[in-house]
């Protein structure tokens, strides 16, 4: 089986989901993270596991191995070097450069690659803060929080926002909630309500849904 997109999407969808749950991924969250039936999947992660790709067991889930994990996160690499050169250099806004990553990600060479990290100067981060894995495999670690699991009083800089909706990244734009800003939180209302922070001497609430998706660090 050779390294065909699907192949790249899967190993890269797995990679996403180990970091967000215990164990393995079970076939069910990865059908729903592909938008594909279940049987698609059991099929396609008993193929990628012939492969040595990831170990998979029934009732379990799949987990990368080493060779699958170095795909994904050159693929991830890829991804977020051309976020950043699409929008450093071609003028894109930052609500577009994902779509548009998407479908360059599996057509660019390593040494392509290089080229884009060599014109920005190495770059450590895309334009929603996520880290840019280095050329040997390696993802930098950042211990960052949703800003929704913080109580009033905190002060913490944006490091980072989710960056599958464009609609969601205009209107954090719109707010100046974008990475590097600092803020502090000067209320929050219960049973998921509205929070109100305050960005330069200017206060802004927001829903606690989008605060789910901006994460932070604390100062």
């Amino acid at each position: 089986m050779s390294r065909s997109q699907s192949v790249e999407d899967y190993l890269k969808a797995i990679y996403k989901l180990e970091n967000e749950e215990e164990g393995g991924v079970s076939n069910s969250r990865l059908a729903s993270e592909m938008e594909v039936s279940n049987a698609s999947v059991t099929n396609m992660v008993k193929r990628l596991s012939d492969r040595g790709l990831v170990d998979y067991t029934s009732y379990y889930g799949s987990r990368l191995t080493a060779p699958g994990r170095k795909i994904a996160l050159e693929i991830i690499r890829h991804h977020r070097l051309l976020e950043l050169y699409l929008k450093e250099m071609l003028g894109y806004s930052w609500d577009e450069v994902h779509e548009e990553a998407e479908k360059l990600e599996h057509h660019i060479s390593e040494q392509f690659g290089d080229k884009i990290a060599e014109m920005l100067n190495d770059p450590r981060f895309d334009p929603h803060g996520d880290p840019i894995p280095s050329k040997d495999g390696e993802m930098p670690v950042m211990k960052t929080y949703p800003l929704s699991e913080f109580e009033s009083g905190l002060h913490c800089m944006i490091s980072r926002v989710k960056d599958q909706n464009p609609e969601l990244l205009r209107y954090l734009e719109k707010l100046g909630l974008i990475p590097g800003v600092k803020l502090r939180i000067v209320d929050r209302e219960p049973f998921d309500g509205p929070i109100t922070l305050e960005i330069a001497d200017k206060k802004i609430s927001i829903g606690y849904n989008v605060a789910e998706s901006i994460f932070v660090i604390q100062e």
